[in-house]
């Protein structure tokens, strides 16, 4: 899980980063809050949205206009949405366990939830409204057409029988934060609605087909399965608003990147009977270039467009298509179909190895992560770092240390770096990065994994490499090398927030 959330968030920042706006200056429907009115205004209500925020978060500024406009929105369906400024009111912010900006999220009579939906308007109204709805609501002649077209993707159940009901709740109740759910008892309405048998579901959307219709005993997990297929679009563009819904969906993403309104037509129109054919095994989107070309980098492409590669959202693994082919559909189809067979491996990013790597600290790159790290005959303590991180760069001298005083002491064991900004962790290593510095320890002869969590300290350190080494050894620090260290520590060092 921990791994998904860093995908998650890592791709999604990529998207939000590079879509501007710009403030209103019109008169607001959005409460502004502080600690002297906070408790008087939330804490009774029975639903309401609050944004923690900081005047100067260039994501606070993009979503400000998105905000507003979901305000005016919801404010005709009595939601109200709010925000609280923790530059002025920063124990209240602290008492929310506000750690960055902007955080969002929903009190229901003064308990509280974190918002998951898009920060786009459109998001924000639909996710509220679904958090004002109950799990399934009950559907008659007198509200169905307007249930039906409430949201983009509505589900609706036809339904009497009891476990067929208690399916679809169950279903509901698991999913409320993404879809409106609704359940129809009366077969006349079911005949109006084209549905002739119970139990039915069908999936209600504003695009494609406008429905897909699933008939017969309603099971929880089809039913998940069903509307997660069908709740996306065939082919669609791709940008923050909308990412959301994809990485939902558990299914890999094929993007078409493009910089040219004519191109992308053509590659749409190309690509989609494509999608059509691996509906429910890979989504399809196509994506701006000029806007998000930056992300093709995650994907193992260079900025040469157009350009497709698949991604699997839970791991991270990528299969590009080679920039050396048109990306056609007599391309295309040998490429899908061999990536469904398995007959593809996914491309792992990896600096080039040193031509001099003697020092006493390893420098391991992703392509001789197997040979280095997982070397049996070896005991080995592997840092992964970024070169902005102001911990690792506390770090640095303290492994240099450690790893001078073991090539002294012990040739079995290696101290080793790799820098997860330019390596992907190969699949073999066993474990994901949800921070840097990551420091794991390998022991010899049968490659088991130690996380370290301990303090960064060198006597800590050494500590846990005569715990856990093959051969218990007692490393030594000479006592100048301790003292330099503490002097070190002492030193400020330019910081980098961590991932």
């Amino acid at each position: 899980m921990v791994r998904k959330t860093f995908l998650f968030a890592a791709i999604a920042a990529t998207f939000s980063a590079l879509t501007h706006s710009v403030l209103a200056d019109e008169a607001s429907d959005v409460l502004t809050l502080s600690d002297k009115n906070f408790d008087q205004e939330v804490l009774d209500q029975d639903l309401m949205l609050v944004e923690f925020f900081a005047p100067w978060c260039g994501h606070c500024k993009a979503l400000a206009p998105e905000y507003e406009i979901a305000a005016t929105t919801l404010k005709d369906k009595e939601i109200k949405i709010a925000k609280v400024d923790c530059t002025e009111n920063q124990d209240l912010c602290q008492k929310y366990d506000v750690r960055g900006y902007p955080t969002l999220k929903v009190f229901r009579n003064g308990e509280t939830s974190d918002y998951k939906g898009a920060r786009k308007a459109d998001g924000i109204v639909s996710y509220m409204q679904k958090q004002a709805s109950p799990p399934v609501t009950q559907l008659d002649a007198t509200n169905f057409g307007d249930f039906s077209t409430s949201d983009r993707v509505v589900i609706v159940g036809f339904a009497k029988d009891e476990a067929s009901k208690e399916a679809l709740t169950a279903v509901a109740n698991k999913l409320r934060d993404d879809y409106l759910f609704g359940i129809v008892t009366d077969e006349a309405l079911a005949k109006e609605q084209n549905v002739s048998e119970f139990p039915a579901l069908v999936v209600y959307k504003q695009f494609d087909e406008g429905r897909n219709d699933l008939a017969g005993e309603f099971k929880a997990e089809e039913i998940e399965e069903f509307i997660k297929t069908n709740s996306v679009p065939i082919l669609d563009a791709i940008d923050a608003s909308n990412f959301q819904s994809y990485a939902e969906s558990g299914l890999p993403l094929a993007y078409i990147f493009h910089d040219d309104l004519e191109v992308a037509k053509k590659l749409i129109e190309m690509a989609t009977p494509l999608a059509q054919k691996y509906k429910g095994k890979i989504n399809f989107v196509h994506i701006d270039a000029n806007k998000f070309g930056s992300h093709a980098s995650n994907l193992g492409l260079k900025e040469q467009w157009p350009a497709f590669a698949i991604q699997h959202l839970d791991s991270g693994a990528k299969f590009p298509l080679e920039q050396t082919k048109d990306v056609s559909f007599e391309n295309l189809e040998p490429f899908l179909d061999d990536y469904v067979h398995g007959k593809i491996k996914a491309t792992i990013k990896s600096a080039e190895p040193p031509v001099d790597n003697k020092g006493p600290v390893k420098v391991v790159v992703a392509d001789e992560f197997k040979d280095i790290v997982l070397d049996k005959s070896k005991d080995v303590f592997v840092e992964v770092y970024a070169p902005w991180c102001g911990h690792c760069k506390r770090l640095e001298p303290i492994w240099t240390q450690l790893g001078e005083a073991v090539a002294a002491q012990d040739d079995s064991i290696v101290i080793a770096k790799l820098d997860g900004t330019e390596n992907d962790i190969p699949e073999e290593a066993g474990f994901d990065v949800a921070g840097f510095p990551t420091l794991k320890f390998f022991k010899a002869g049968t490659n088991e994994m130690i996380d370290y969590d301990g303090d960064r300290s060198v006597e800590d350190l050494t500590d846990f490499i005569s715990k856990h080494s093959s051969k218990n050894t007692k490393i030594v620090i000479a006592p100048e090398a301790a003292e330099e260290e503490k002097i070190q520590e002492k030193e400020p060092v330019a910081t980098h927030d961590e991932l």
